[in-house]
């Protein structure tokens, strides 16, 4: 069986372990304009003895903006600054993945020029947003209200925005991408029916509600390349407005045609709350059935539970989030079995240098 330290092909990658580091959001962008910086460049390097590293979730547009101080990659300034990332990142021997991102209904008016936020339907999330009021410097969490339902006109909008983020990404120099479509935001979305009440072709029936989604991948990996496509999906979370009993068998519906298109990987995005709802041995079964490319697991992973996953062929690689922040050198730290240090949860969200790069490796 294979362990978590041994390579592992994922589309096209040749990566030298299955340990995955997680997308995490740490709010660091440079401001004004979402751009990244040399201490994020830092930051990801710190981190590549990771088999692949998967960035921040990082907004296509303006529009798919959700959160303070997230970057982008649709501008020159953004291109530039996650360049530097790459480069740093590849210098220091990793690979890394840019998770393509709009968050949809989960924003807040304060963040976009028009005042208006979107989703696929005018239906507000149960949700907050983590917003910096510039006149202060302090961040809040601010509800989110009704989106503007888009048109379908602007839906097909959005997927060219995709599309672009795409090439940009691999103007950037990224490896591979990730497309996020889970945790209530814009695709997952789309994907379920107690947020899509749609009536033209993107809503009603589970064909129609994974269109968008396989839109999205096709103009996506039509620029990168299937091979180096992934998706993430978050099939049991009811957080966020997004309770749906139908949305397991949608993303399995989903993961048949992305199947046919030979995309690289799925990554579930798996509850890591203390009362969250674990992700079925069946689902998992149904997944490994329908999709023949790489399975990622996340979520609250040790190294014994992600030894046991990959020994039941029910996942090809673990990808972990948390214990990254606090230890840059992770897999050299579970392989070895050395202790872990623990994050100043203080510093997680937005700042400088310190809680973001000062973590020391072990000696």
């Amino acid at each position: 069986m294979p362990s978590l330290f041994d390579p592992v092909r994922i589309g096209s990658l040749p990566l030298p372990s299955r340990l995955i580091m997680a997308p995490m959001t740490r709010a660091r962008s440079a401001q004004p304009g979402d751009v990244p910086t040399p201490l994020m460049a830092e930051y990801y390097a710190q981190r590549a003895s990771a088999g692949m590293i998967l960035t921040e979730a990082t907004q296509i547009s303006p529009q798919g903006k959700g959160y303070s101080f997230t970057p982008g990659i649709y501008s020159p300034a953004q291109i530039d600054g996650w360049k530097q990332v790459t480069q740093a990142v590849h210098a220091a021997g990793g690979s890394i993945a840019l998770q393509l991102w709009h968050v949809g209904r989960m924003s807040h008016p304060s963040l976009h020029a028009d005042g208006q936020t979107v989703g696929p339907s005018a239906l507000a999330p149960d949700a907050t947003v983590w917003i910096v009021d510039p006149a202060t410097g302090t961040g809040s969490m601010l509800p989110c209200p009704v989106p503007h339902a888009l048109t379908t006109a602007e839906t097909e909008a959005v997927v060219d925005d995709y599309r672009r983020a795409a090439l940009n990404a691999r103007e950037a120099g990224f490896d591979a991408v990730e497309i996020h479509a889970a945790n209530g935001y814009l695709i997952d979305q789309f994907l379920r029916a107690s947020a899509n009440q749609r009536t033209d072709r993107y809503g009603g029936s589970a064909d129609n509600r994974i269109r968008f989604l396989l839109e999205v991948v096709d103009a996506v990996a039509g620029v990168m390349g299937a091979d180096r496509t992934g998706i993430r999906i978050s099939p049991f979370i009811t957080q966020r407005g997004m309770t749906d009993p139908e949305a397991p068998a949608t993303l399995l519906k989903a993961a048949a045609e992305l199947n046919r298109r030979a995309l690289a990987f799925i990554h579930i995005a798996e509850a890591d709350w203390d009362d969250a709802p674990e992700t079925p041995p069946a689902f998992r079964q149904a997944l490994r059935q329908a999709f023949s490319g790489s399975i990622i697991v996340a979520g609250g992973y040790t190294a014994e539970k992600a030894e046991a996953i990959l020994a039941s062929g029910l996942a090809d690689a673990v990808a972990f989030g948390r214990p990254f922040i606090a230890n840059p050198d992770l897999p050299r730290r579970l392989r070895d079995g050395l202790p872990l240090a623990e994050a100043d949860t203080t510093t997680l969200f937005g700042g400088g240098a310190e809680g973001y790069v000062t973590y020391p490796p072990l000696p």
